[in-house]
């Protein structure tokens, strides 16, 4: 005898559509065929409709991904009636049209970072969610990880007192020869390194730490020119790598350094925080780990403690019942549709919103303008 565990469960599906069909759109495919499994969700995805720029290339992804349709109009997907809910995978100077059109719709929408192709696009998607009241969310995804979760529960518990200072990076080599050709991310603002990696540790240090009130900016591009596939060369229109100082609302120092030229860093989204009793320290190429200090005992036994994720940590038991085995790259995502599920369910907000992803814009305007004035700035001014 077999029974509907749909029914049992009280369960219903949920269309989902997803525009782009690279890094990212098949990250996410990915994570709405796994939600389901992982986390029992309420809401199922059925993968229903994928779109990629070309009628050909949508047909193969959706049959590598799992669709039931496939297009090569976005508008197409997002007006569908069997498509519920939109994630955008696409470039950001798509992502300010897609959004409107699917709020105007009440579709909820999850978009990667970062959100728009610029402030102004950022601010307009923001209004376009609040006007229709649907859940919207930002794919910040880094944030979900167990290790930074639990970090986030340190610090909300007064573990390492009262916090002085926050240091973050986001660092990677995937440009540091200059004899690797030109490419689409290195022309244009939106795609430099400003657009590209410091969204994600801007981020992070608000998520931690809060808003960031002021800043002092400096961006630089390192390599001017690069090899084109026809043989000659192309000007870089964008940054290489940038940092700034800067101060939190609530009065902690901070610095922020941001790169595509960090040779040998391949996944360097890490932080450093420091306490009036303890200390942690955190890096995404080492993600299922932290190291927390804490000033107590005798000096001479005093030091950072390396703590592995285990079931224990948060949103990890789902994936692996074994401390120490850890989690991965898409496992956070997987958590990430899990939330946006969630919010969509509850009606309810979703984390990080559309609000977070403008003012991480808001901090990188604010950034670019410090840079050419050399001068400090505050970012509610933006």
């Amino acid at each position: 005898m077999t029974t509907d565990t749909n029914t049992d469960n009280e369960s219903r599906e949920i269309g989902i559509g997803i525009i782009g069909a690279g890094y990212m759109g098949k990250t996410h495919s990915v994570a709405m065929q796994a939600v389901a499994s992982v986390f029992d969700t309420a809401l199922r995805p059925r993968c229903e409709m994928i779109c990629t720029t070309t009628p050909d290339g949508a047909k193969e992804a959706a049959r590598k991904f799992g669709f039931n349709r496939y297009t090569a109009d976005w508008t197409e997907l997002v007006t569908d009636e069997r498509v519920d809910a939109i994630v955008i995978a696409s470039p950001q100077f798509l992502h300010r049209e897609i959004a409107v059109k699917a709020f105007e719709l009440r579709k909820p929408v999850l978009c990667e970072k970062p959100l728009g192709a610029s402030l102004d696009d950022s601010r307009a998607m923001v209004e376009a969610a609040k006007q229709s009241g649907v859940v919207n969310m930002v794919g910040f995804n880094y944030g979900k990880a167990p290790a930074t979760q639990y970090v986030k529960k340190l610090l909300e518990s007064g573990e390492i007192g009262d916090v002085t200072w926050f240091r973050g990076e986001h660092t990677e080599d995937f440009l540091h020869d200059p004899a690797w050709p030109a490419t689409w991310r290195t022309t244009g603002k939106a795609t430099g390194t400003m657009g590209d990696l410091a969204p994600h540790m801007i981020s992070c240090a608000m998520n931690l730490m809060g808003p960031i009130e002021r800043l002092s900016a400096d961006i630089e591009t390192v390599h001017h020119e690069r090899p084109t596939a026809s043989g000659g060369t192309q000007a870089i229109t964008n940054d290489d790598h940038a940092h700034f100082t800067c101060r939190f609302s609530s009065g902690v120092m901070g610095h922020l350094y941001f790169s595509r030229i960090a040779t040998g860093r391949k996944m360097g989204y890490a932080y450093e925080i420091m306490g009036t009793k303890g200390g942690i320290r955190f890096d995404q190429e080492d993600q299922n780990a932290i190291w927390l200090y804490r000033a107590t005992g005798d000096n001479a036994s005093r030091g950072y403690t390396k703590i592995l994720t285990g079931p224990d940590h948060p949103d990890y038991v789902q994936f692996c019942l074994g401390p120490g085995h850890g989690t991965g790259y898409q496992d956070t995502v997987i958590i990430e549709a899990r939330d946006f599920l969630e919010a969509i369910a509850g009606h309810r907000d979703a984390w990080p919103p559309f609000t977070h992803g403008m003012e991480v814009n808001q901090v990188i305007e604010a950034a670019h303008d410090s840079a050419s004035k050399q001068a400090w700035v505050a970012v509610a001014d933006y």
